[in-house]
C-alpha cells in the first residue's frame, strides 16, 4: 500500500512540472455507473487565473440505452463480452492570444479561435479483461459561425472583464470532422482505494490529428472503473491524477482548418511543438445519483513562440 500511495503522489506531483485534447468527459476516472446519465462540463482559464491560449469550453453529454440505435455506432468498434454505453454530446471550445484586448493580429502569438462540434461516442468496458474501449466521431465547424467572439463578449461584459477586441482575426470557417479513439487497461487495483490505469487515445481528422499516452490513477472512495454495473457503491469521493505525453500531427487551433486557406493569421507547420506533457488532476464526488468535479490542466507550449498554459473545470452529473 505504500509503495501505491508513493506512486499515486509521483502522478500528482511531477507532471505539475511538465505541463491534445481538451474536454475529455469519457476516460475511466470519470465513470458513472449508470446506462443513462446527463452530464454538463464547463471549463475556463479563470480557475487558473489566466485568460490566454485555451480559454474555455463547454461540453453537454447524454448517454442513454435509445442511442443504440443511432446510426453511426456502426463506425465503432465494440469487443466482444463488453459492457456498451451510447451517448451524444455538444462540444464547444475557444482560445484566445494573451494580448486579448487589441484588435490588432498579436503576431507570434495563438489566433484567435472557436470551434463547435456533435460527438457521437461508444464506450466498452470489459470486466474481465479490466479494459475499456471508447470510440467517438466528431462533426461541426471551426470559425466565425462557432460564435467564439459572441460568447467571449456576453461573459466578459457579465462579469466586468476586459472585452475582447481581436476575434475578427480567428481562424476562418471550415470543417471539424474528427475520429477518435481510446483504450484504458487497468494494471493495478486495491479493492475499492486505488486504481491505476494505461492509456493512450488518438484523434485523427480536420481539427486535431494527435497521439496521446499515458496513466491515470484514482485514491480514495472509488468504484473501480471496470467493475460491473451492478456492483457500485451509493457515495464515492476521490481524487484523480492523469499525466500524460501528447504527439501532435495537426491543430486547426492554430494552423487554420484544411480547407480554408483565408484566415488572417495562423501558426506555421514549422513552429508547432510536437511534443506537449500535459497533467489532467482534480477531485470528484459521487452520491446515488449525482456527479460533481473539480478539474485543473496544465500543458506545456504547443508552439515554439507560445508559452504553456492551464485551466480549470467544473462538471455536473445526474442519473437518469
Amino acid at each position: 500500500m505504500k509503495k501505491s500511495l508513493t506512486l499515486f503522489l509521483f502522478l500528482i506531483i511531477v507532471p505539475n512540472f511538465l505541463l491534445a485534447q481538451k474536454i475529455d468527459n469519457m476516460a475511466s476516472f470519470r465513470d458513472i455507473k449508470s446506462t443513462s446519465y446527463f452530464r454538463f462540463n464547463y471549463d475556463n482559464d479563470y480557475f487558473a487565473s489566466t485568460d490566454q491560449n485555451y480559454t474555455q469550453g463547454y461540453n453537454f453529454e447524454l448517454v442513454s440505452p435509445t442511442l443504440k440505435k443511432n446510426p453511426i455506432n456502426y463506425f465503432f468498434f465494440k469487443p466482444k463480452f463488453s459492457e456498451l454505453k451510447y451517448g451524444l454530446s455538444i462540444e464547444h471550445i475557444g482560445y484566445t492570444p494573451d494580448n486579448i484586448k487589441s484588435t490588432e493580429i498579436q503576431f507570434g502569438d495563438r489566433p484567435f479561435a472557436a470551434a463547435i462540434m456533435l460527438k457521437s461516442f461508444s464506450i466498452a468496458t470489459d470486466t474481465h479483461q479490466k479494459s475499456r474501449f471508447i470510440s467517438s466521431l466528431n462533426i461541426g465547424l471551426i470559425g466565425p459561425g462557432a460564435f467564439g467572439k459572441e460568447m467571449q463578449v456576453a461573459i466578459h461584459k457579465a462579469t466586468g472583464n476586459t472585452i475582447p477586441g481581436g476575434w475578427q482575426n480567428q481562424i476562418k470557417n471550415d470543417l471539424v470532422l474528427n475520429y477518435e479513439v481510446s483504450y484504458e487497461k487497468q494494471i493495478l487495483s486495491l479493492e475499492n482505494i486505488l486504481s491505476l490505469q494505461t492509456n493512450t487515445h488518438l484523434q485523427l481528422g480536420t481539427l486535431f490529428t494527435n497521439v496521446s499516452l499515458g496513466m491515470n490513477a484514482t485514491l480514495g472512495i472509488i468504484n473501480v472503473p471496470f467493475s460491473p454495473l451492478k456492483n457500485k457503491n451509493k457515495f464515492e469521493l476521490y481524487l484523480y491524477s492523469q499525466p500524460l505525453l501528447n504527439i501532435i500531427g495537426y491543430d486547426a487551433t492554430l494552423q487554420g482548418g484544411l480547407f480554408n486557406a483565408n484566415s488572417p493569421y495562423t501558426i506555421s507547420a514549422g513552429q508547432i511543438e510536437r511534443f506537449t506533457a500535459q497533467n489532467n488532476y482534480g477531485i470528484i464526488l459521487q452520491t446515488r445519483s449525482m456527479y460533481f468535479e473539480y478539474s485543473r490542466t496544465m500543458i506545456t507550449r504547443e508552439f515554439l513562440s507560445g508559452t504553456s498554459a492551464k485551466w480549470g473545470g467544473i462538471k455536473i452529473g445526474f442519473k437518469l
